[in-house]
């Protein structure tokens, strides 16, 4: 129920990693990243598919080896959201993967050596229509740039990124995105600002290495949200020393955040005080936890008390606001009925979950109307 978001985005060149459009006016994409044994490919497809359930629109897995690309080959046989390998210095790991399916290849044209093995994985890319991620990190700068700045800089992250984009260039493949990855946010964030401007490429963010779940997540959010303000940033990774379904997470709640996406429930809640006429926090706990599942954008507010309950409520597509002798409930911002607090999340989850279904059911009547 609340307005688009006033951002502006940076227009971009848009490319395609599998079926999800990444720049232009495609929806900003969520990434994560595998963090089983890629050879384990039981467990690193049940891990994708835990992803993807998660609403992850693009997945990356590691691919040190060569059996490592043949495991992932069949992991790519058994998902169906998009895949990036990611490959440093054997050129041959990429072709392989070329062959067996890879949706985008995560590779440093500067770092496989001569200029005919940047041509064959180039040549690989342009026959199979596979975009290339250039990816830059200020942990792994190129040691003339690190001689030459001393340390890690925005200014060496932009130059390493252009040396990599310059091999790309002068074979005239385009379809690339790029990241300039910084642990440090003031570092990330006027690298990404500086090379906004000098390419047409989409732009992949993150602050790489963010730490823990609270810690990363706060990091992430700040730097992450610096840019996204700035209309800057066509695909996110989140990165966290957690379960990756938690990157996922927090991507489509920051961006939910900013009003960029829009999938799944957005919750409003009070943090809770003496003036709540019931348990906020637990419930807000278990409407999470039961309703990880719903992918259809909502508004749902849960507040404690009269004082902003009803305010809230009327901008909600669901509103709970407490109440004595009984809680009240909104929906579409009118008065709807009444929940008593012993049967109070069974009851907001069967409102919320018929809500839902009388919003999937009003698009699939528009979509039938149009057909």
């Amino acid at each position: 129920m609340h307005s688009p978001s006033p951002i502006v985005r940076r227009k971009s060149r848009q490319i395609h990693v599998g079926k999800v459009p990444v720049g232009g006016d495609a929806p900003i994409s969520v990434q994560s990243m595998t963090n089983t044994d890629t050879l384990d490919v039981a467990a690193t497809v049940a891990q994708i598919e835990r992803l993807e359930a998660a609403g992850a629109d693009i997945v990356r897995v590691s691919v040190p080896t060569m059996d490592a690309a043949e495991a992932f080959g069949r992991i790519k046989r058994q998902v169906n959201v998009p895949l990036v390998a990611d490959i440093h210095f054997d050129y041959k790991i990429a072709l392989r993967v070329a062959e067996l399916g890879v949706d985008c290849l995560r590779i440093n044209p500067g770092n496989i050596g001569k200029e005919e093995r940047v041509r064959a994985v180039v040549a690989a890319a342009r026959d199979n229509d596979i975009p290339i991620r250039i990816g830059v990190n200020a942990g792994s700068l190129e040691k003339e740039l690190q001689r030459k700045y001393g340390e890690p800089t925005p200014e060496a992250l932009v130059e390493s990124a252009m040396r990599h984009i310059d091999h790309l260039d002068r074979l005239d493949f385009q379809e690339y995105k790029v990241s300039v990855k910084a642990s440090d946010v003031f570092m990330a964030v006027a690298a990404y600002r500086q090379l906004a401007g000098l390419i047409e490429q989409p732009l992949h963010l993150g602050i790489t290495e963010a730490g823990g779940l609270r810690s990363g997540t706060v990091k992430s959010s700040i730097g992450l949200g610096m840019l996204l303000m700035d209309g800057i940033g066509d695909t996110i990774r989140v990165s966290l020393a957690a379960d990756p379904v938690e990157e996922v997470k927090v991507g489509y709640d920051m961006l939910k955040s900013l009003r960029l996406r829009s999938k799944g429930i957005n919750f409003i809640a009070c943090p809770s005080c003496s003036r709540q006429n019931f348990d906020v926090i637990g419930t807000m706990n278990a409407l999470e936890e039961r309703l990880e599942d719903i992918m259809t954008p909502l508004d749902v507010s849960v507040i404690g008390c009269v004082v902003n309950g009803p305010g809230e409520a009327k901008e909600s597509d669901i509103g709970l606001t407490g109440g004595s002798p009984a809680n009240l409930v909104y929906i579409d911002g009118k008065p709807a009925s009444k929940l008593r607090n012993d049967r109070l999340v069974d009851d907001l989850e069967s409102l919320i979950r018929e809500k839902v279904r009388e919003k999937e059911q009003a698009e699939k009547n528009v979509i039938a109307r149009e057909a």
